[in-house]
């Protein structure tokens, strides 16, 4: 089976993937022009096969439209994430250790959102499911804002039997649902704390609903029906961290 190669482009996003992940560049596009001293050097530094970014002929899903500013690269996404017994094996669990999962979220904006989320407050991993779940593609990473290079993405086979996994390892396990029966602002997360984002449009499946210990909702106005799948993730991951701050640090 051919090995799929995911683009992504932008200096930043270069930099991140060469100083941070390396090992997953196939391959660097760059324009005639191009004179990122730092960036040129990693890519000799990582030996990284080099082509002349010609947008006449750009990367696959890439136009001239984007702000590739003169640097595409080709990355082997599915070498970002790890799998879930190796993840596991080298986790150190404490009060100030939290997981995201991921169940069935379908927009890759919003899982590039979530993953930036997970790194920005300090959680230790995200946990991503094979069906019916936007995979790690260049778009994701782009949206990350190089956090996917940063943060562990685990790949699952299962979101429920992981669940009780962790529970049966001392997690206490929040559903991110609109309903819940705890709030971000009443909550106390005095335990390892795993929290689990549902559909973007169906929200969670009646049978994780049943896993969760917890069902957790955000305070909002009235006058608004609900929040968008990464705003309301931000804020719940927020008002964990706010408590955990230790965890910003490690």
């Amino acid at each position: 089976m051919k090995t799929e190669v995911e683009y992504i482009f932008g200096k930043h996003a270069a930099f991140e993937v060469l100083q941070e992940r390396p090992d997953v560049v196939a391959e660097a596009h760059v324009a005639s022009d191009f004179s990122n001293e730092k960036i040129l050097d990693l890519l000799q530094k990582n030996k990284v096969s080099l082509k002349v970014l010609n947008m006449k002929n750009p990367p696959r899903r890439v136009s001239s439209k984007d702000a590739h500013q003169g640097i595409v690269l080709g990355i082997i996404a599915e070498k970002l994430t790890v799998p879930y017994k190796d993840f596991k094996a080298k986790l150190d669990k404490s009060p100030d250790t939290a997981l995201l999962v991921l169940g069935e979220v379908q927009d890759p904006h919003n899982v590039g959102a979530v993953i930036r989320s997970a790194a920005a407050f300090g959680l230790k991993g995200v946990l991503i499911p094979p069906h019916n779940q936007a995979p790690v593609t260049g778009t994701v990473v782009k949206v990350s804002a190089g956090m996917a290079f940063r943060i562990p993405l685990v790949t699952i086979s299962n979101v429920n039997t992981v669940l009780r996994d962790l529970q049966e390892e001392g997690y206490w396990v929040y559903g991110l649902e609109g309903d819940g029966t705890t709030t971000t602002v009443s909550e106390k997360f005095t335990r390892p704390s795993v929290f689990v984002l549902g559909n973007e449009g169906s929200g969670l499946r009646e049978k994780t609903k049943e896993v969760c210990d917890e069902l957790i909702s955000i305070p909002i106005h009235p006058q608004c029906e609900s929040l968008n799948a990464a705003a309301a993730t931000a804020i719940v991951l927020s008002s964990w961290s706010a408590q955990h701050p230790d965890a910003l640090s490690s």
